[in-house]
C-alpha cells in the first residue's frame, strides 16, 4: 500500500487524479451529468466563491443538500478552499438544525431549495453566525438575503488549491444522536485518503470502469465514502438519487444506469426482495454489493445471491473510523458474519474490566487504524470516553470464532440479560426473518410481572400472513428450533413498522420508550 503524504489536500489530490479523464462522466444525477473535467472547474469556481464570501481557512460552511451533483461540488470546493464543510442529514428536525447552527458556528449554509423551510425556521432559533444562504435548485422566489447557487458560481473565479496536511481538519459529520444530542465528528484530509486506500481498492475492488449507485446518502459517512472518496479515487462514474431509497426507486437507477457496484443496507435488501416489482438477473448489472449500518441476516444475502448471482460484502464502519473496518471479501465470505479486519485495521474484544475475551464470547469492540476522527467538537467528555489513545470503543458488542470471523451481537446498550445470560437481540431477529412469514423483526428487554426481563419481538410480516396468536405461536416454535430455549421471544407484538434511523437501524431504544411508556 501507498503511504499517505505528510502533505495532503483531497480535493486537489483528486483533480490531479483525474485530469487524463476530462471527458468521462463522473456524476449523473436525476437531472443531469458532469464530466470530471467540469466537475474539476467548478470545484475550483467554489472555492474562488467562498472566499469572494469572506470565507477564510478554517471556517465552516453547513452542507445541507439532497443527492445531486452540486452536492459534490460543494464539498470538494470547501476542501479545496481550506473551508470547512459540516455535512448534515437532509431529514431532521428545525430543532436538530438549529442545535447544530449554533454547535458548528458555521458562517455559510449551502441549502436545497427544498429544504430552505425547514432551514429557515432552524435559522430563527439559532445564533445569528451564518451570514449566507446559498441555495441549490430553488423552488421557490429566494428570500432576500439568499442568493442563488448557479449564479454564485458563474460569478466566481476560478481559485488555486490551498496546501493542507494530510492531518488537517477537513470536515465534520454529524452523528445520528441515538443517545443524546448529535456530536460533531472531526475528520481529517488524510482519513479520506485512507478509507480508499484500505477498503475501497483491496475489498470492495472498485476500478475505474465502475459505475456506481449508493442507496445511502452522501451526508452519511457510508454514503460518502461510496459516492465520492470511492469512485473518484479510481475515476469511476456515480449515479445519484436525490429522492428516498424505496425499492421502485432503486430498481429504476439499477436498470437505467446498470451500475455495477451496489451500495445498500440491510432493510433494504429486505424490502427489495419482498417487492413485487423485483428485476430479474437480466436486467442488471451488479457484479458486487456491500451492506453495512445493521448487521445483514444470512437469509437476506443467500437469497440476494441466489437472484442477481453476486455477493453483498457486509461490514461494519461509523462515523468516527469513516468507513467499513471489518468486512467480508469476495472468495471468503461468510453470510451471518461481519467477516475479517481490513488489512489496516487491528481489532479487539474486551469484557467490561478491558481484558481480551475468550473465542466465541461476546465482548466489547475497540479498534485501531488510520481514518479515526480526531475527536468530538466541543465534547471533551465523550472523547475521552471512546477515543482511548490509539484505540476507539465503538459501542458495538460481537464475537469471533475460532477462524477469525466476527459476528455482531448488537449494540451494547441493546443488549439483554436473561436468567444472567446475555441474549444478543440481534441472533433473536436473525432467525425470525428466516421464518416465511417475516419481513422485519426487532427485540428487546422488558420485565415481566415478577420483574424478571425477557425477550419480547416486534415483528413486521409479510403479505399474506395474519397477525393473529397462531402466527405468533409458530415464530416461537421456529426460535426455540434453533437457539438455547432462554432465548425464546415470551411476546410478539405485531407491527406494520419498526422505528429506524435514516440509514436504516433499527431503533431499539424506542421500542424500550414505547414499553415503558405502556408500564
Amino acid at each position: 500500500m501507498n503511504t499517505c503524504p505528510a502533505e495532503l489536500n483531497f480535493a486537489s489530490y483528486l483533480a490531479a487524479l483525474n485530469a487524463p479523464r476530462a471527458a468521462k462522466a463522473a456524476y449523473i444525477d436525476d437531472t443531469r451529468q458532469l464530466s470530471y473535467g467540469e466537475l474539476a472547474e467548478r470545484v475550483a469556481r467554489m472555492a474562488g466563491a467562498l472566499r469572494q464570501l469572506g470565507l477564510r481557512r478554517e471556517e465552516r460552511i453547513l452542507l445541507l443538500m439532497q443527492d445531486t451533483a452540486d452536492w459534490p461540488v460543494v464539498f470538494l470546493g470547501a476542501l479545496h478552499a481550506g473551508v470547512v464543510p459540516v455535512a448534515v442529514n437532509t431529514l431532521l428536525t428545525a430543532d436538530d438544525y438549529a442545535y447544530i447552527l449554533a454547535h458548528s458556528r458555521v458562517r455559510a449554509v449551502f441549502v436545497s431549495g427544498a429544504l430552505l423551510p425547514v432551514l429557515q425556521t432552524a435559522l430563527a432559533q439559532a445564533p445569528a453566525d451564518a451570514e449566507h444562504i446559498v441555495v441549490s435548485q430553488p423552488t421557490a422566489a429566494l428570500p432576500v438575503h439568499a442568493q442563488e447557487f448557479e449564479a454564485l458560481l458563474a460569478a466566481a473565479p476560478i481559485a488555486p488549491a490551498v496546501r493542507t496536511l494530510s492531518d488537517e481538519i477537513a470536515f465534520w459529520l454529524y452523528s445520528s444522536g441515538s443517545t443524546g444530542k448529535p456530536k460533531g465528528v472531526v475528520h481529517t484530509h488524510g482519513n479520506l485518503w485512507h478509507t480508499a486506500e484500505l477498503y475501497a481498492k483491496p475489498v470492495l475492488g472498485i476500478r475505474e470502469d465502475d459505475v456506481v449507485f449508493s442507496a445511502a446518502k452522501l451526508f452519511f459517512a457510508y454514503g460518502l465514502g461510496n459516492g465520492l472518496t470511492f469512485p473518484l479515487s479510481v475515476g469511476a462514474t456515480v449515479v445519484l438519487m436525490g429522492e428516498r431509497p424505496t425499492p421502485q426507486a432503486v430498481f429504476q437507477r439499477l436498470t437505467r444506469h446498470r451500475p455495477t457496484v451496489f451500495y445498500g443496507v440491510p432493510t433494504l435488501y429486505a424490502s427489495m426482495l419482498a417487492s413485487p416489482d423485483l428485476p430479474p438477473r437480466s436486467q442488471v448489472a451488479m457484479r458486487v454489493c456491500t451492506s453495512a449500518g445493521e448487521a445483514l441476516p444470512r437469509d437476506i444475502g443467500e437469497r440476494f445471491t441466489r437472484h442477481f448471482g453476486c455477493e453483498i460484502l457486509d461490514g461494519i464502519g461509523s462515523t468516527e473510523m469513516l468507513h467499513i473496518f471489518i468486512s467480508n471479501q469476495s472468495g471468503q465470505l461468510r453470510y451471518g458474519t461481519t467477516g475479517k479486519p481490513v488489512p489496516g485495521y487491528e481489532v479487539q474484544l474486551r469484557d467490561e474490566n478491558g481484558a481480551p475475551v475468550e473465542t466465541g464470547a461476546i465482548g466489547d469492540l475497540y479498534i485501531k487504524g488510520p481514518s479515526a476522527a480526531l475527536m468530538y467538537w466541543n465534547n471533551r467528555d465523550k472523547t475521552r470516553q471512546c477515543f482511548l489513545g490509539d484505540w476507539l470503543k465503538s459501542g458495538d458488542k460481537y464475537t469471533c470464532d475460532a477462524d477469525g470471523y466476527y459476528t455482531y451481537a448488537g449494540r451494547s446498550d441493546d443488549m439483554i440479560k436473561v436468567s444472567g445470560q446475555y441474549v444478543s437481540p440481534v441472533e433473536v431477529e436473525n432467525i425470525l426473518v428466516q421464518h416465511e412469514a417475516v419481513l422485519e423483526a426487532a427485540v428487546i428487554g422488558v420485565p415481566d410481572h415478577d420483574g424478571l426481563v425477557k425477550t419480547k419481538a416486534y415483528v413486521v410480516l409479510r403479505p399474506g400472513f395474519e397477525p393473529d396468536a397462531s402466527t405468533g405461536a409458530a415464530l416461537q416454535n421456529y426460535v426455540k428450533q434453533h437457539l438455547a430455549p432462554f432465548k425464546y421471544p415470551r411476546q410478539i407484538n405485531f407491527t406494520e413498522e419498526l422505528p429506524k434511523t435514516a440509514t436504516g437501524k433499527i431503533q431499539r431504544f424506542r421500542l424500550r420508550q414505547l414499553e415503558e411508556a405502556t408500564l
